[in-house]
C-alpha cells in the first residue's frame, strides 16, 4: 500500500503545478478521485502464495486515481481475495474531496464514515437497495436526468449503518441506452454534475487497460510475491513518467501556439 507524492491526502497538501490549470469541465473546486480495482490472473501452480479461489491465483490492484491529470494517488496491491470495500478503510481522509465508485464499493457503514469525515461520494447503487422516498427535487428533465430525490434507506442493516438521508439520482445515457442509479451525500451540486462525475470514473478503467496492454504486466519475470509486486510498481512508475512527459509536451505546444499567434 502506498500514497504517491501526487496525493493531496496528507502527503502533499497542494496540487501538483503540472495539473493546476486542468479541470473536469465542471465548476468544482473540490478534488475528484475515482476508486476502482483490477484483478490480474495468475497460475496457481506457479504463484501459490496468491491463492484466489480453490483452483486460481490472482493479485488485485486497487487504485485511487486523481481525475485532475489522471494520476494515481493511492495504490494497494494484495491477493485476489481482498474485497473491494476493504480498501475504503485505508484511505486518508481529505475533507471536501469527491470519491467516485462503482457498485463493488457499496458498504453503507464505510460510506457513512466517509460522510462523517467530511468527504463526498458518488456511487452506483445496487439494484436491491431498499429505501423510502422523502421528496423529489425539481430540475431539468430534458437531458438524461430522470429523477432527483432525497431518500432514506429502509433495509434493516443499511438504515443502521447509514442513518442519514441520501440523494438518489436516476440517469439515462442516450448514447449507451443504459439507465444508472446514483447515490451521493452531496445535495448542493446539480444532478447532471453527479452523472458527469460518474462518467469520469471510466478514466481509472482506462488506466488499468493501458497498464496491462502497454507494459505487459501479465508476463512476470519472477514468481515470488516481491518479484510480482516490484514489476507492478515499475509499470505504475512508467505510467506516471509517461503522463508527466505528455503533460509537459502538451503545455509546450500550447505555449508555442500562443506565441506564434502573438
Amino acid at each position: 500500500m502506498a500514497y504517491l507524492g501526487r496525493s493531496r491526502s496528507g502527503i502533499d497538501s497542494h496540487p501538483s503545478p503540472l495539473y493546476a490549470d486542468e479541470d473536469l469541465g465542471r465548476d468544482l473546486d473540490n478534488a475528484v478521485y475515482a476508486l476502482d480495482a483490477s484483478t490480474i490472473d495468475l497460475r496457481l501452480s506457479v504463484f501459490p502464495w496468491a491463492l484466489f479461489r480453490s483452483t486460481e491465483s490472482a493479485v488485485k490492484l486497487q487504485n485511487l486515481l486523481d481525475l485532475q491529470g489522471n494520476i494515481p494517488t493511492f495504490i494497494h496491491i494484495s491477493d485476489g481475495k481482498l474485497h473491494d470495500v476493504n480498501v475504503l478503510d485505508l484511505l486518508i481522509p481529505e475533507p471536501g474531496a469527491f470519491y467516485i465508485m462503482d457498485r463493488g464499493h457499496v458498504d453503507f457503514e464505510r460510506l457513512f464514515t466517509l460522510h462523517r469525515t467530511g468527504r463526498f461520494f458518488v456511487i452506483r447503487a445496487k439494484s436491491n437497495t431498499k429505501y423510502r422516498r422523502r421528496y423529489s427535487h425539481p430540475g431539468d428533465k430534458s437531458g438524461g436526468v430522470r429523477c432527483d430525490r432525497t431518500i432514506a434507506l429502509s433495509g434493516v442493516k443499511s438504515v443502521r449503518d447509514y442513518p442519514l438521508p441520501l440523494r438518489r439520482i436516476r440517469y439515462h445515457d442516450v448514447q449507451t441506452s443504459k439507465t444508472f442509479n446514483f447515490l451521493t451525500n452531496n445535495f448542493a451540486i446539480p444532478a447532471q454534475t453527479v452523472a458527469d462525475l460518474y462518467r469520469y470514473r471510466w478514466q481509472v478503467e482506462l488506466f488499468f487497460k493501458w497498464i496491462k496492454q502497454h507494459l505487459r504486466i501479465k508476463s512476470f519475470f519472477g514468481t515470488s510475491e516481491n518479484a510480482v509486486k516490484s514489476q507492478i510498481w515499475i509499470a505504475i512508475s512508467v505510467y506516471i513518467l509517461v503522463a508527466i512527459i505528455k503533460n509537459r509536451l502538451d503545455r509546450a505546444n500550447r505555449i508555442s501556439t500562443q506565441f506564434y499567434r502573438f
